[in-house]
């Protein structure tokens, strides 16, 4: 749970800046939206096998890719 102090001197905008930052640093929006809905396993494990897939096709590109326009 995200918890801040606010001094009577501080600025809100300020405040609400660094409570931002907070929500943002401990992930509570990004585990929100994974949470806001149902998703079955096998979906799951569809979903993480094709960025795996995903990420292992980009470092290939990148390994073998080399330079292309040798001119």
């Amino acid at each position: 749970m995200a918890h801040i102090t606010v001094d009577d001197s501080e600025n809100l905008e300020k405040a609400i800046k660094r409570f931002k930052r907070l929500v943002e640093k401990e992930g509570i929006i990004r585990e929100y939206k994974k949470r806001e809905y149902f998703e079955k396993p096998s979906t799951i494990k569809n979903r993480k096998n094709k960025t795996l897939q995903r990420k292992l096709m980009k470092k290939n590109r990148k390994s073998s890719g080399g330079s292309r326009n040798a001119y």
